[in-house]
Parts: structure tokens; C-alpha cells; sequence
């Protein structure tokens, strides 16, 4: 079976392409989507001087704003609609995540199949709703303290400025959140993971720019740029490399007689990922503690001493920040892998279809053993994700590069694109796969 899969896939081609009619409108239907998200980046919210605003950010734009602005693909800086960009999405689901894990009333929701994962994905959006709610009025406040040095930020502050900030940037993250189901059920890839990567990739060419002036003009040497650019393309080889590394446990199926005939006997593997959280963790880390450190940097000088005080231990480079990005990547390596994967169950339906591990006895045993190597291997894989995310906190304490290189951003570009590109691999198949039953089917009329 694996030889004839391998095989498929090295036919596959552009000819096969052009007839898989279902795959090319999901591909069309994806991009007519990110298109509309970065249309919306450039709408910008009523009430704002966008020169001031740009004069601000250029001030406050290396740190924890720099990074939600990448993220957002420039609809940070720019104040628009999409300015919260789906990161409270991303909160809300985390929050759900957790509670399923801790409460009994949800956890058994959540077992109850398409009608309990329906009620979860409801909570979810209601949690979107709040946080979104609670993050806009945060940040039209903030917006009103904003002032550049020929003015303030807002035009007309008050309350009427504050609630049409909410209404509009509320509408625009519940849209991306439409968005982004619509994209992962009628296009191609995890719709969510799809909008952060648009915007990511939209800003690497304008931060590439911004790098190559700063040489130009001599704050960073030629020497340090190449090797930077060397360094990026090093860490995209090694995120290959480790995204598509996997231990394979051997699982072996008994022969069953019958009549005269004899089944079964084959030897099959179970694969288990090093990094099956994926991209989830620095997503998840970096949304929490985006959360109080938006609220301290737009709140400046002026905020009250505890806030000052938080600001100066959570900044870019300090130990406390790395220490908090570090241990939230790690807790959620291993919370992820428990959701996503359950050995109890694999050790069930391997029993369930007479499979069992050489030297391993059946059942909990099993589920030990594949526990032990998924534990051993999530240790390895968050090391190698706190590895890949601190390098750009390095780089910008230590060398003041101007923009969020490396680290997560290379992560969610490279992991998304493997993921989508085995997803189209996976409907070019599928549509091989169709077209050979249906030369078979014709052969076996004509004879």
C-alpha cells in the first residue's frame, strides 16, 4: 500500500492539477479570501491622525507593538479594522481548551461528538466577543493617551470615539474568525493559521526593506546582515527538518486463517511526530502575554507604578520575559499533545483491530509505553521550539535588529506552508485515487 501511495506521488503532475476541478476552487477560494483580509488591513478606523499615530509607532514599534503588528500584517500601525487582528480568537480558544480540560461538565461535552464540538465552538466565539470587547475599549483608551510630537492620536476623544473603536474593530475580528471557518471548510489549509501567515508574509518584504536602509546608512554592518539572512535561511532548514521529524513504532498485526485462505501477518508503524503541538504553542504564548503587555505599552509613562513596573520586567530581552515565553511554550507543548493525542485510545483501536507493539503487552501497557515516547519526544520538540523562539529576542536585545526575525514568525510561515502543501499533495491523490477506481470499474464492464 505504501509503495503504490509512493508511487502516485511521483506521477503526480500538472496535468493532474488541471483535472482536479474541486481542488483548484478551494485554492481559488482561499486566495480570493486572504485577499479580502488584506484589503481590510488598509481600512482604517475613524477618528485617528495617521501621521501622529505613524510618529508613535515609530517610537514604540520595536518592542512587544513591533511583534503584534507583524502578526497583524501592518494593521497595527495603520489603526484599522482588522487592528486586533484574530488573536482574541486565539485566546478564547485556549481558554475553552483549558476548561475542557479541567471541568467534567465540558469534558463530557466535549466527548458527546459534532454536538458537543458545536456548543464548544459556540463558547469559544462568545469568549471571542468578550475578549475582543474588553482588548478595543483598552485600546481606544490608549489611543486618546497617544500623543506624537506634533499632537494627539484621536481627533475628537470621548466616549462616542470609544464606542464606534469597539464596534469596528469588534465587527473586524468577528469577521476574521468567519473567515478563517469559512477558509478551513471550503479552502485549503487551517483557516486561522492561513490569516496570521498572510499577514507575516505581507510584512517580511517591507521589514527586509527597513533591514538593507539601516545598512545603507551604517547601524548595521553588511557582515551582520549577510549573516543574518544566512541565519534565516539556516533556521527555515532546520524547522523542515524538525517539523518532519518522527519516531515510528513498530505495530504488528496476527495472522487470521479464513477458510483457505490466510490474512493479516503485516507489519505497519505508528508515527508519532516530535513536535506534534505544531505551531500552537508560540501562538498561544505569545497571544497571553500580548494580552497585559498591550495594555503597558500603550499606557506609556503615565500608568500607575505597578504598570511601570511590569513594563520594565516584561521588556524584549529581560530574563523574566524570556523565562515567561520559554515556560508557556514548554506548558503548552505538552497540554496540546494531551488534547490532540490520546494514547489510551490509539492502545484501544490497536487492540480493537488485533494490532499490538513487539514486547508490549496489549492495552494499558501499550498506552504506557506510547506515553513514555510521545513525553520523551514533546521534550524534545519544545526545546526545540523555546530554541527557535528566543532567537529573535536575542537578536533584538542583544543587536537591536529592527524587526521580529526568525523565532516564531519563521515558524508559522514554514509550518503553514508544509501543512498546506501536504494538504493539496493529499487532494491530488485522493483524485488519482478516483480516477484509477473509475479505469477500473470501465475495464471490468468491457470484459
Amino acid at each position: 500500500m505504501a509503495s503504490a501511495a509512493e508511487q502516485l506521488a511521483a506521477n503526480i503532475n500538472f496535468g493532474a492539477f488541471s483535472k482536479a476541478t474541486e481542488l483548484k476552487q478551494r485554492i481559488w477560494f482561499t486566495l480570493a479570501a486572504l485577499i479580502v483580509y488584506r484589503l481590510g488591513t488598509y481600512i482604517p478606523i475613524p477618528g485617528i491622525d495617521p501621521h501622529i499615530l505613524q510618529d508613535v509607532f515609530k517610537q514604540q514599534g520595536s518592542g512587544i507593538l513591533g511583534m503584534f503588528d507583524m502578526l497583524a500584517g501592518g494593521a497595527l500601525h495603520r489603526m484599522t479594522i482588522f487592528a486586533l487582528n484574530i488573536m482574541p480568537y486565539i485566546s478564547a480558544s485556549i481558554i475553552v481548551q483549558l476548561l475542557s480540560a479541567v471541568s467534567p461538565q465540558m469534558e463530557a461535552m466535549k466527548k458527546e461528538g459534532e454536538a458537543g464540538r458545536k456548543k464548544l465552538n459556540q463558547y469559544t466565539r462568545f469568549g471571542t466577543v468578550v475578549l475582543a470587547t474588553v482588548q478595543a475599549y483598552g485600546l481606544a483608551v490608549g489611543l486618546e493617551a497617544m500623543r506624537g510630537s506634533t499632537g494627539p492620536a484621536v481627533i475628537d476623544p470621548g466616549l462616542f470615539f470609544r464606542i464606534a473603536t469597539v464596534i469596528t474593530l469588534v465587527g473586524g475580528t468577528m469577521f476574521l474568525m468567519w473567515l478563517g471557518e469559512q477558509i478551513t471548510a471550503r479552502g485549503i489549509g487551517n483557516g486561522t493559521s492561513l490569516i496570521i501567515f498572510a499577514g507575516i508574509v505581507a510584512e517580511l518584504p517591507r521589514a527586509l526593506v527597513n533591514t538593507l536602509e539601516l545598512g545603507r546608512q551604517g547601524a548595521l554592518s553588511t557582515i551582520f546582515i549577510i549573516v543574518m539572512l544566512v541565519m534565516a535561511v539556516g533556521v527555515v532548514f532546520f524547522i523542515v527538518f524538525m517539523e518532519r521529524a518522527q519516531r515510528r513504532l513498530l505495530v504488528q498485526y496476527p495472522k487470521r486463517q479464513v477458510g483457505n485462505r490466510v490474512f493479516g501477518g503485516e507489519a505497519s508503524h505508528l508515527p508519532l511526530k516530535l513536535n506534534t503541538a505544531g505551531v500552537i504553542p508560540p501562538i498561544f504564548a505569545s497571544s497571553l502575554l500580548l494580552l497585559p503587555l498591550t495594555a503597558v505599552g500603550f499606557a506609556g509613562g503615565e500608568g500607575p507604578e505597578w504598570l511601570q513596573t511590569v513594563s520594565r520586567y516584561l521588556a524584549h530581552g529581560t530574563p523574566l520575559y524570556m523565562a515567561m515565553y520559554a515556560a508557556m511554550i514548554v506548558f503548552f507543548c505538552f497540554f496540546y499533545t494531551a488534547i490532540v493525542f490520546n494514547p489510551g485510545e490509539t492502545a484501544d483501536n490497536l487492540r480493537k483491530y488485533g494490532g499490538f507493539i513487539p514486547g508490549i503487552r496489549p492495552g494499558k501497557t501499550t498506552a504506557d509505553h506510547i506515553d513514555y515516547v510521545l513525553t520523551r519526544l514533546t521534550v524534545i520538540g519544545s526545546a526545540y521550539l523555546v530554541t527557535v523562539c528566543l532567537l529573535p529576542e536575542i537578536l533584538i536585545s542583544q543587536h537591536s535588529v529592527p524587526f521580529y526575525f526568525g523565532g516564531t514568525s519563521l515558524l508559522i510561515v514554514v509550518t503553514v506552508t508544509m501543512d498546506t502543501v501536504a494538504q493539496i499533495h493529499s487532494h491530488l491523490l485522493a483524485h488519482q485515487y478516483e480516477g484509477l477506481i473509475k479505469k477500473s470499474k470501465l475495464r471490468g464492464r468491457k470484459q
